[in-house]
């Protein structure tokens, strides 16, 4: 009876002791209980069946949010425009060409050589890049994208079509031309101005004589009296001026071409296919060499407003030309 009632010992073995080998092989599969890295072959189908959906659920939800996203978009049309957007209402300018990023991000120099033809290259090459995008046939001898819409456009032109826009002749900036190397190789170059694209934004221009501004330049203001009253008139003017007295006795005479300035029948942008951003070439005739010259270009319309600071409605860039 004693016998019946007494509990039978248990006795536990201690886990075998295993080399760091023996103990990864067991781990990597274990044949006794079939495991597979820790998991049998179940453990394994639960977990990769519930990080299965779990990815789903957020790839399915993720999807939504950009659908939805992308509902409130226009591909051709921005949401923000003029003074509700970050780039606002008042349009910079630009210049080419630009010096290399990669040695001064900073930058604006353009110094060459004139009697270095490597030098002089080097600038035109750039300027000819740039200035791929403005020419009807590629590289390929096909037609570059959207040039199908550009039609010649002047003053006097009809209204555009729903895909048309006004082309930019880059063969009337004789002798700012390919061919002439943009004038460099006569250390006199040429700096092409273009003004920032702000979506359906219109110029309103000084087309007469009144109210022009203090402070614009008196060759300007002739320029405007002798076009006033003309539809010529309704054109963003530019200027280029040596920033400091030393630098105005140096920069020499200046040309702008083919007009003075950026006419109004090239706005508003409103990103259509093939459109163009109007140019002026500033042709340097006779810059002093081997000194170097601030120079700063403005663009003049009621609704540009000018700091020089902040950069708005001009832009700056150093100007030297050596012989040595």
């Amino acid at each position: 009876m004693a016998d019946k009632n007494k509990v039978a010992e248990q006795y536990y073995a201690p886990p075998p002791d295993l080399g760091k080998w023996e103990g990864f092989k067991i781990f990597l599969w274990n044949s006794e209980t079939g495991q597979f890295l820790g998991r049998t072959g179940s453990s394994w189908a639960k977990i990769l069946l519930f990080y299965l959906i779990f990815y789903l659920i957020l790839v399915g939800f993720f999807a939504a949010m950009l659908t939805i996203f992308y509902q409130t978009l226009d591909s051709k049309m921005p949401k923000w425009q003029m003074d509700a957007s970050l780039i606002g209402n008042n349009p910079g300018l630009g210049f080419r060409p630009m010096p290399d990023t990669d040695a001064a991000v900073e930058s604006t120099l353009i110094y060459y050589k004139a009697n270095d033809k490597g030098s002089v290259l080097k600038w035109a090459t750039v300027i000819d890049d740039f200035l791929k995008q403005y020419q009807k046939k590629g590289s390929g001898s096909g037609e570059v994208p959207g040039a199908e819409n550009r039609v010649p456009c002047s003053a006097n032109s009809a209204a555009l079509g729903e895909k048309q826009v006004c082309d930019v002749p880059i063969d009337d900036f004789h002798p700012c031309t390919p061919a002439n190397q943009y004038n460099y190789e006569e250390a006199g170059p040429c700096v092409f101005l273009k003004l920032n694209k702000i979506f359906n934004w219109t110029p309103n221009p000084y087309n007469n004589t009144e109210d022009l501004p203090a402070n614009m330049p008196d060759d300007l203001k002739q320029h405007i009296k002798l076009v006033s009253g003309k539809k010529e008139a309704n054109t963003v003017w530019v200027s280029c001026e040596g920033e400091n007295p030393a630098d105005v006795e140096n920069i020499g005479p200046v040309q702008y071409i083919p007009r003075r300035g950026f006419p109004s029948y090239y706005y508003p942008f409103t990103n259509k296919e093939g459109y163009l951003s109007p140019l002026v070439a500033v042709l340097f005739e006779k810059p002093r060499t081997g000194v170097l010259i601030n120079i700063e270009c403005k663009a003049w319309a009621k609704n540009i407003f000018y700091d020089r600071y902040e950069r708005r409605g001009s832009v700056h860039f150093e100007l030297m030309v050596d012989r040595s």
